[in-house]
């Protein structure tokens, strides 16, 4: 249909050709919609059919004075009544009505004018993700703020949510603010993206949008996280932002101790702190976290730099954590490195600001420079991979590959977001073993060795296996047994002994009328002839075996028993021995290897047969126990004096870790590498080297040694400077001049791998302190204090970007002024003169 300005009515059809005209098609107004989108929404008009028609049908005869005049718009058939003018439910364009642009609106209101009273039927074209749409029935919403829940201001718009409403309630441009949907039901919902229309975010009429903002704080009104200080002191205190600890809430010392680090590396905090991560939540990456991850960990930066917080608690974040990696739900202990890579690589991919990843084919060196293949993969990374986690931690591999067989050399660059460093190590290795032995003078002929746990054989070793598989918090017994003084091979029975006390009660609720028993004190192995594998022999044997001699012969050996009652014929005609031998100091049952109870095996007073690894055990009497056997006597052990050789502390230097990690290796056969000119896997050699530097520099100290023998930790202490020049550490350089570092942040783990702690070591980005941090505890921390054999995770800032420190030192912590009573690190001997920044006690 075709429109032009004119005098009076509308002239012929040809009359308009020849004008000035609007098209007001489908392709027309697809059209205008992408030319301008993002600038404007366009608006459309509904016209009833009915009319439209009739005014087409007059316009096409050229007659003004035909009986097909429109007369004025009317769209009273659109409407469910006219007093309210709501439209009537389902309504189909093209049936009921149609749709024309604005300029053509504005002529025929101008040429026709419309019905008394009836409002114009404008309506909004939205640009979805995959069509363009026409709003014709407007959601109606509810708006209100969160402080003020009873001014309720209801809202037809197809704008975005998050201006109509700071607009509305007028909020202070720049406040961050959150919105969250409320349905009829009361269930809430967050609003994710705040920057979305109506029609994006799905809401539909009747529902209520609610808006906070963050509080001063640090926390959101909505869902305020417990913190460790009550409300009046909340209101009260002013700390130094950024030095706050984070509450443990159950073996999290790992998450806390990296997040402290983190917190810690300026240019990340001043990217949440000044609020550029609201622009670049992506919401559709598939790779993402559709944004959660970055906004709980904008929530415990901001906590934690408010400045209002002694300590937060971090329960949320967590939570998000064990949502996305379920590695980490529940409450175990885990890796604060593996915890930094997930979280790392979660906010890229949640603040990536490429939102339609395209595919890029990597192309061969094939013998171009160095510098020309390097920048080709840093622009092909950054097409894709573009965030703040990139401009600050990302930096260049140079992987160089060469085949054994043809000799082809394929070098490659590869991103990477921190450096996983070995520790140099010798292979010997320090054991400490109990020797059980039956004569203390002789050399030792035939032994096992035994992991001993909780009272029994956790396992026994074979001869022929590797020691990698012994870890060093095992408790290793290493058994002498006799000397082969049975002939015969297989006449002798190499017995596992163990101690069990019976209760004094029977156990009837087992159904049974035995006794409970419990295991107690060290298990004993020994090597029994088979033929003497009667309780009664067994018996005489086994007291043989734990008798203690007493150290004078002169005094009666009856009265002396510090663990047993001696066993010898002479001693048996001493008063009393009578009575006791009627009464047994023990009992033998056949057990299995947990200690239980087999039933049916020699019970009968028979030779015992086993049919496997023999398992027996001496149950004892309460009052026999009590009365004949010296626990304290029993536990005893003397120290060998390769025990007092004191143990020489390793010391590597980073530089060293550098070059281990940059030392040519040939690949793993489980890893072979394609060559493309021999056409088939080989175990290439393979070197890395170190090509561009990011700016903050995180190096991972490989302590932990992971293999399907054994896991151990490595103790050595890595000399890292506090200042570092990076020249000592590349070896593939690009030509650039060395850039200088200074150290920022240390995780520290302390302990074994069961029962590890972390901590951290960070310097305040305002005042340039270094300050120690154990969960909810922070202490004042000195340079000299840092490098530990504890050291895990090392951050370093490249001093040109380093900002200096805003606020000076809050004091010379050389000499304190307050007590150190707050440090509790185990096995931390370097924190002496630490001095406590605020009080931390937890609740």
């Amino acid at each position: 249909i075709i429109l032009t300005d004119s005098q009076g009515h509308s002239p012929t059809l040809r009359h308009h050709l020849q004008r000035k005209h609007v098209v007001f098609s489908e392709s027309a107004r697809s059209e205008a919609v992408e030319m301008t989108k993002d600038v404007f929404l366009i608006s459309v008009y509904l016209v009833e059919r009915r009319w439209y028609e009739q005014w087409k049908e007059y316009v096409e005869t050229g007659d003004q004075n035909s009986s097909s005049f429109p007369g004025q718009i009317d769209n009273t058939e659109l409407f469910e009544e006219l007093d309210s003018y709501h439209l009537k439910e389902r309504l189909v364009e093209n049936e009921d009505f149609v749709l024309i642009p604005a300029e053509a609106w504005h002529k025929l209101l101008a040429w026709y004018g419309m019905v008394e009273v009836q409002p114009a039927l404008e309506r909004k074209v939205v640009d979805l993700p995959s069509l363009v749409k026409v709003e014709v029935y407007p959601v109606e919403i509810f708006l209100c703020l969160h402080s003020n829940m009873e001014n309720v201001v209801t809202a037809q718009f197809s704008h975005t949510i998050q201006k109509v409403m700071m607009k509305q309630f007028d909020v202070v441009e720049g406040a961050e603010t959150r919105l969250w949907m409320k349905s009829s039901d009361t269930s809430c919902e967050r609003l994710r993206n705040v920057h979305v229309r109506v029609l994006d975010s799905c809401l539909s009429s009747g529902m209520t949008v609610i808006m906070e903002m963050r509080n001063a704080d640090g926390t959101w009104p909505s869902s305020r996280p417990q913190i460790m200080n009550s409300v009046e002191e909340q209101d009260s205190y002013r700390g130094q932002p950024g030095v706050c600890g984070l509450t443990n809430l159950g073996n999290t010392c790992f998450m806390n101790s990296a997040l402290q680090c983190l917190s810690n590396t300026p240019p990340l905090t001043e990217y949440f702190l000044r609020n550029a991560y609201l622009e670049e939540l992506n919401f559709t990456n598939p790779l993402g976290m559709k944004g959660e991850i970055a906004e709980a960990y904008a929530d415990v930066i901001k906590q934690m730099w408010s400045g209002r917080h002694y300590s937060v608690v971090p329960r949320i974040f967590k939570t998000k954590v064990g949502h996305f990696a379920s590695q980490f739900l529940g409450y175990q202990q885990h890796d604060s490195q593996e915890l930094l890579s997930f979280l790392l690589d979660g906010l890229h991919e949640d603040l990536n600001r490429v939102k339609n990843k395209e595919y890029i084919e990597l192309r061969d060196a094939a013998g171009r420079p160095d510098q020309e293949v390097a920048e080709e993969a840093w622009r092909n990374h950054r097409r894709r991979n573009d965030s703040a986690i990139v401009d600050t931690f990302h930096g260049l591999f140079k992987s160089t590959l060469v085949c054994p067989e043809c000799r082809k050399v394929s070098v490659t660059f590869d991103p990477f977001c921190y450096l996983s460093v070995p520790l140099p190590v010798s292979k010997d290795r320090v054991m400490e073993v109990f020797f059980v032995s039956l004569d203390p003078v002789a050399k030792p002929v035939q032994m096992v060795v035994a992991d001993v746990f909780n009272h029994r054989f956790y396992k026994l070793y074979h001869a022929d296996e590797s020691l990698s598989c012994i870890l060093d918090r095992d408790d290793i017994f290493v058994y002498e047994l006799n000397r082969g003084s049975v002939e015969e091979e297989g006449d002798e029975v190499v017995l596992a002994l163990y101690l069990r006390e019976r209760s004094h009660y029977r156990d009837y609720g087992s159904g049974s009328s035995s006794y409970g028993t419990s295991l107690f004190g060290h298990p004993l192995l020994m090597t029994v002839p088979r033929g003497q594998c009667s309780r009664d022999a067994l018996y005489h044997l086994f007291l043989q075996r734990l008798q203690q001699p007493c150290e004078d012969e002169e005094e009666e050996r009856g009265e002396c028993l510090p663990c047993l009652p001696q066993a010898n014929e002479r001693q048996a005609k001493r008063k009393g021995c009578e009575a006791r031998r009627r009464k047994l100091l023990f009992s033998i049952q056949a057990v299995n290897s947990n200690g239980t109870t087999e039933r049916g095996m020699g019970e009968d007073g028979s030779a015992f047969s086993f049919s496997s690894q023999p398992y027996v055990a001496m149950d004892w009497d309460p009052d026999m126990k009590k009365k004949y056997y010296n626990e304290n006597e029993a536990e005893k052990y003397v120290k060998h004096q390769s025990m007092e050789v004191p143990h020489q502390q390793t010391t590597v230097q980073l530089q060293e870790c550098i070059e281990l990690f940059t030392t040519v290796e040939t690949l793993e056969e489980e890893n072979p590498w394609y060559c493309p000119m021999c056409k088939k896997h080989q175990l290439a050699t393979k070197k890395l080297d170190l090509w561009s530097l990011p700016e903050v520099l995180i190096i991972h100290l490989k302590r932990f040694s992971y293999t399907k023998y054994s896991r151990e930790k490595l103790d050595i202490i890595v000399d890292f400077p506090l200042r570092l020049v990076t020249s000592c550490l590349k070896t593939g350089t690009n030509g650039e001049p060395p850039s200088r570092y200074d150290l920022i942040a240390v995780s520290n783990h302390y302990g074994g791998l069961r029962d590890g702690h972390y901590t951290s070591y960070a310097r305040n980005k305002d005042n340039g302190q270094w300050y120690y941090f154990d969960d909810s505890k922070v202490t004042y921390a000195r340079e000299e204090q840092i490098v530990t054999n504890a050291a895990y995770l090392l951050f370093y800032h490249r001093q040109d970007k380093i900002r200096q420190p805003t606020l000076p030192a809050p004091l010379d912590s050389s000499s304190p002024t307050q007590p150190a009573n707050d440090v509790t690190s185990p096995k931390h001997d370097g924190m002496e003169g630490a001095t406590p920044c605020v009080n931390m006690e937890t609740d």
